[in-house]
């Protein structure tokens, strides 16, 4: 990416035109937006290309949750939840209900929402007001260089009132999905 959503417009540039959730989609769907693209707040921002670590500790992750995980959830892996006028793709979410539920439209919150981060801080950051203004109720940000999990609960409008960091030689339970416990050092290398 080369820009990050709250980065202001230079004086004097012309203004974005908003694009919607529906926009983006028919966009989409007739080859006007590249696929590798995700919708937040109105502007189509390109994903970063996923380094060799980021796919280990999705693979990881993934593994994990889906083995603790309980019935009536499921985990789907970069994979859109519609939040307003965003449709983030989060590395993984736990939603409710099963995967068939969501044949003709996106889920529009999560129970848990992971984002793996090796170089990207400033821009999946940048996604957590999405998150809780849909009330995501809990996301992880996996910061694999620093070896820590900063941990984001208690959505409250577009914030989250709640921020905690776990560290190498903590273990994270998650209040969202209780039965969703990690060890940092597992999850962060």
């Amino acid at each position: 990416m080369t820009a990050t959503v709250d980065r202001p417009l230079p004086a004097g540039a012309p203004r974005p035109w908003p694009l919607s959730v529906s926009a983006y989609h028919v966009l989409g769907e007739t080859g006007l937006i590249p696929e590798k693209t995700e919708l937040l707040y109105g502007c189509v921002y390109e994903k970063m290309p996923k380094s060799p670590l980021h796919r280990l500790l999705v693979m990881r992750l993934l593994r994990l949750l889906q083995a603790l995980v309980p019935a009536g959830f499921h985990v789907q892996p970069e994979q859109p939840i519609t939040c307003g006028d965003s449709e983030p793709e989060p590395d993984l979410s736990v939603i409710r209900g099963r995967e068939e539920d969501y044949a003709d439209r996106h889920p529009q919150s999560a129970e848990l929402v992971v984002e793996v981060v090796v170089s990207s801080h400033d821009y999946d950051r940048a996604k957590l007001r999405a998150y809780a203004a849909a009330g995501v109720k809990e996301c992880w940000l996996v910061l694999a260089p620093e070896r820590q999990i900063e941990v984001y609960r208690q959505p409250q409008g577009d914030r989250y009132s709640v921020k905690s960091v776990f560290l190498v030689g903590q273990r994270l339970t998650s209040s969202a999905m209780p039965t969703v416990a990690v060890d940092v050092a597992d999850v962060t290398a």
